[in-house]
């Protein structure tokens, strides 16, 4: 498992200096952040490169209210001549650019809604030419302002492509788990025991919750988070497992039955499926008609050692067979 070090922060970031990344941030935080800036703010101040240009760029900004207030030209107090006087400088002005620019222009550029049911896969181009693709049973909440995009994934699945935008990173908040891109094409399904994440091409940084370290994920990696457990496991996919959802058909190889039930779950809401911890982890392989999940659900039986029960509150138990 890859964690995020100081030196991949500083890739995932963009190609500019820290210096100018600390002038955008001072920028964004002089409106009102909201609770997504606060916790990337975070995440990126984590770095002590970061906080350091941060701070020199607060001071720097109170020198020359200093300044502004004499009315009258001085130079700026004297200070032992850093080597990054001169980027420090070019931030400066940044800020003074970002300031400039985004005077009066509106927090919240798109926002919309997103609900589908049952075999209701559906397929939207976002303003920023990104190009989204939502699963069955899924709600999404879009959000895209002047400095961010989000997509709040509340249930359900999605597939985005996701045009490369360095000055407006996207992030699909699942609850307490986050998920950043700038451009790259990745799947995130939220189930009810598990977050997964699968790349198809690019870069992602995921954290499951406030408490595990970001987990870095490349084409054709996944990352699946219990909820109950609190673990992150990661696997290796074929270019076709991401996102094969899109063509009405899944297959799978020595899948655990937990983790398959739980995405067939998202194909019948009306019905939940619970699995008896001692047959949780058998593996099982097969295929997966998303139109018809109830075909596999019956074939079952024939696969593993497994039998179905119907309580009557209405939610289908898989048990043990003997």
């Amino acid at each position: 498992m890859n964690r995020l070090s100081d030196t991949d922060a500083l890739d995932i970031e963009t190609s500019d200096s820290i210096d100018a990344q600390a002038a955008s941030w001072f920028a964004r935080n002089r409106n009102d952040a909201s609770r997504a800036d606060r916790k990337a703010f975070a995440a990126w101040q984590a770095v002590p490169a970061h906080a350091r240009a941060y701070a020199e760029f607060e001071q720097l900004w109170a020198d020359l209210g200093q300044l502004q207030q004499l009315n009258k030209p001085v130079p700026l107090p004297k200070r032992k001549p850093p080597l990054w006087r001169s980027a420090l400088a070019v931030a400066a002005a940044l800020l003074c650019a970002v300031l400039a620019t985004h005077i009066g222009a509106p927090r919240e550029l798109y926002h919309t809604q997103v609900a589908t049911h049952a075999k209701g896969m559906r397929t939207l181009n976002l303003p920023d030419g990104s190009t989204l693709y939502v699963n069955a049973n899924t709600h999404i909440r879009v959000d895209f302002n002047a400095h961010q995009r989000i997509l709040h994934l509340d249930k359900g699945q999605l597939y985005i492509e996701v045009a490369a935008d360095k000055e407006r990173p996207l992030y699909v908040q699942a609850g307490e788990s986050s998920v950043r891109v700038v451009g790259t094409g990745f799947d995130v399904r939220r189930g009810p025991q598990q977050l997964v994440v699968s790349v198809a091409h690019g870069q992602v940084a995921f954290e499951p919750d406030g408490k595990t370290p970001v987990t870095l994920l490349g084409a054709r990696q996944r990352a699946v988070y219990n909820y109950a457990k609190g673990t992150l496991q990661q696997q290796t996919l074929s270019a076709e497992e991401v996102a094969d959802w899109r063509s009405g058909h899944l297959s799978f190889r020595n899948r655990e039955l937990a983790s398959l039930i739980d995405e067939l779950s998202l194909y019948r809401p009306q019905a939940p499926l619970q699995v008896n911890k001692a047959i949780a982890q058998l593996k099982v392989s097969g295929n997966l008609d998303v139109n018809d999940p109830d075909a596999l659900l019956n074939a079952l039986p024939a696969l593993l050692p497994v039998k179905t029960m119907v309580s009557a509150d209405g939610i289908v138990r898989i048990e043990p067979s003997k």
